[in-house]
């Protein structure tokens, strides 16, 4: 039965506890409304609207102070976005990237020292939150990030720096459907709320779990049944953990909390949205679904790469700003630092000295966090089960974009990490003494009692699927966002830098006709620890090679017979930029010179030399310059070849 009477039972249920309805005409966001009722957008066969909840771990109006011992709605992110824009002016771009499927702003913080230089003149770090709807620790550790850095400004010596030589973009929630879904009702998602058929069968977003009981969580049933495949786990006096020992063995059946809204036989498991953002990526794509039945296909993946706007709005801003070299792209619920592979193994597809960076910080990041796992998506994060990923943002970001790329993943699930009962196992019952003695028990919801309208008496309860599963109590919030914010600023450290060195003009040969030949020599160094770029990043041409730009200077003749030349560059290797109309062939002559000088590694010194014949008496000056893609610019440096006698 597609369409069940149940549905209509709900929806009384919703109008009788609520008495109000929003119109259809409405404009304003629903989470910014007064009624009682949460619409999300898009035509759907199941239901658009739900209860608002206020949930115990969230702030939802901005304070003079902030604090992290709660979760914040995105009102308050964006609150406090504007509040540092209009506290740190000098420092601080705010800006919306692009509007959401719902149409809700993205917003976005530029932070650099605008007197030290454009912002896309600098070597830059790109970090995101909030791409999957319900993983919403991520956000926080960008908020976290956004404060310390601008707080301490002028402070800390070294934040300091980091702000006057790079460029940071913060942009905490990408996906802020799914964060305002997440915090305002008791619903869950995957990834964007566009409707989406998960269950195969023709129809999109019709069976919601429900919050039958209305205490603001979805959580789960049990009830008796002839066919149960779990029991009240016997070691646990409480009653509240349930053990699985197998069909028509057990005296319990367990469900998600909910109605069979389309008689298929399952309870909530096609609810609002479904497509998942970080399987939409280009690099490595795949479909949904391929006519052969032989091929690969990505669940959640889109009708075709970056086909949302939300996932575009990220990659469209990275290639449009290609100086960004480091990238964490956060979620949450295994804590790991991941990165790419997600479709081989390591050592199968990267270039040796880049993936010698990469499990450099994935060991950087294991001191900082205390995470136990670090390393790629298809051998470490499947624990060697080889399990590929498609259209996944780590490999669009090494592979594709050439970066230091990570879609770490934030908090636990308070996964036991020692035998607190001493029974020889670390299991759901430590769990339970975890959250009992850390945090008041407020992570698993006592089972009640509740009539349901199919399944008769039920129980319903089990663990917080919010606040304990998906993202840290927000009691223990903000160790984990402060601790990945940490790591993120560990690698903001290792961003190349460039100094000046040594310049070196020196006459080689002398001619009787007034003339002399020099050759100059001139040098710089990456002070820095990463080099100008990684090796894909070239490969891929992402960055140009860095590039030695030189102008000469002086009182140049006019260009008649009689005139003498004041120099002539003896060899090629410096190059002349065209100026002429593309295909005409034609140069426009001028006094502007290039040299190509590939790239260079952390700490190393990168020497160019050339020759130059000067003529008469007077004084040849040079401006000289570097610019890179990734390790920002070398402002200008006059060097003169040739005193005047």
């Amino acid at each position: 039965m597609k369409a069940s009477i149940f549905i209509s039972i709900l929806l009384l249920h919703i109008f009788v506890a609520t008495g109000q309805v929003i119109p259809l005409e409405t404009i304003s966001f629903p989470e910014s409304d007064t009624s009682k009722i949460y619409t999300v957008s898009g035509y759907r066969h199941g239901l658009s609207f739900f209860p608002k909840v206020k949930n115990q771990h969230v702030q939802y109006e901005a304070t003079p102070e902030l604090r992290f011992d709660k979760f914040h709605s995105a009102d308050v992110i964006y609150a406090w976005m504007k509040r540092f824009a209009q506290s740190y002016p000098d420092l601080v771009e705010l800006y919306e990237i692009s509007k959401s499927y719902e149409g809700r702003p993205i917003l976005q913080m530029t932070v650099t020292n605008k007197k030290t230089g454009k912002a896309t003149d600098k070597p830059a770090a790109f970090f995101e939150g909030n791409r999957h709807s319900g993983e919403v620790t991520s956000a926080e550790s960008v908020l976290w990030l956004m404060q310390h850095l601008l707080d301490n400004y002028g402070k800390d010596e070294g934040i300091t720096n980091l702000i006057d030589q790079n460029t940071i973009y913060l942009r905490p929630i990408n996906n802020p459907d799914g964060h305002n879904m997440y915090i305002h009702t008791a619903q869950m998602n995957r990834s964007t709320v566009r409707p989406y058929d998960q269950d195969g069968d023709g129809l999109l977003d019709e069976d919601s779990p429900v919050d039958l009981n209305g205490d603001g969580n979805i959580v789960r049933m049990r009830y008796k049944d002839p066919k149960g495949d779990y029991n009240i786990d016997p070691r646990d006096a409480s009653g509240r953990i349930m053990k699985f020992v197998g069909e028509g063995k057990g005296e319990y059946k367990v469900v998600s909390e909910g109605i069979d809204q389309d008689g298929d036989g399952r309870i909530g498991e096609d609810g609002v949205g479904g497509l998942d953002l970080h399987r939409n990526y280009p690099e490595n794509w795949r479909p949904m679904k391929e006519a052969t039945g032989r091929g690969w296909t990505q669940g959640g993946a889109g009708e075709y790469p970056l086909s949302e706007v939300e996932t575009r709005a990220v990659v469209s801003f990275l290639l449009a700003n290609p100086h960004i070299y480091i990238v964490n792209s956060m979620d949450t619920r295994v804590p790991m630092h991941l990165r790419p592979p997600s479709t081989s193994k390591s050592e199968d597809r990267m270039y040796p000295e880049d993936l010698k960076w990469y499990k450099y910080f994935d060991e950087v990041g294991k001191s900082i966090t205390g995470y136990e796992r670090a390393g790629d998506v298809y051998n470490d994060y499947s624990n060697g089960a080889l399990t590929p990923l498609f259209g996944h943002g780590p490999d669009f970001g090494y592979f594709y974009y050439g970066a230091i790329w990570y879609g770490d993943e934030l908090w636990d699930n308070a996964r036991p990490k020692e035998d607190l009962n001493g029974d020889g196992e670390k299991d759901e019952l430590d769990q339970l003494i975890w959250d009992e003695k850390e945090n008041q028990g407020l992570g698993f919801i006592p089972w009640t009692a509740f009539d349901h309208p199919k399944l008769g008496k039920v129980e319903i309860g089990g663990w917080d699927p919010k606040f304990f599963n998906q993202n840290a109590p927000s009691k223990h919030l903000e160790p984990w966002a402060k601790n990945e914010a940490l790591f993120n600023l560990e690698m903001l450290k290792h961003l190349p830098s460039l100094q000046w060195q040594d310049v070196e003009v020196k006459k080689i040969k002398s001619y009787k006709a007034d003339s002399a030949d020099y050759r100059v020599r001139i040098s710089y160094k990456n002070v820095g620890r990463l080099p100008t770029a990684l090796k894909q990043a070239d490969l891929v041409k992402i960055v140009r090679p860095d590039r030695l730009d030189i102008q000469f200077t002086g009182d140049f003749p006019t260009a008649t017979n009689d005139d003498k030349p004041l120099y002539l560059v003896l060899d090629s290797t410096l190059a002349r930029p065209r100026t002429g109309r593309p295909g005409t062939g034609a140069a426009t002559p001028s006094h502007k010179y290039f040299k190509e000088t590939g790239h260079t590694d952390g700490g190393a010194i990168h020497t160019a030399e050339f020759k130059v014949r000067a003529y008469g008496s007077g004084t040849l000056g040079l401006k000289v310059s570097l610019s890179t893609t990734r390790a920002g610019l070398l402002k200008e440096k006059e060097i003169t070849i040739q005193s005047q006698e």
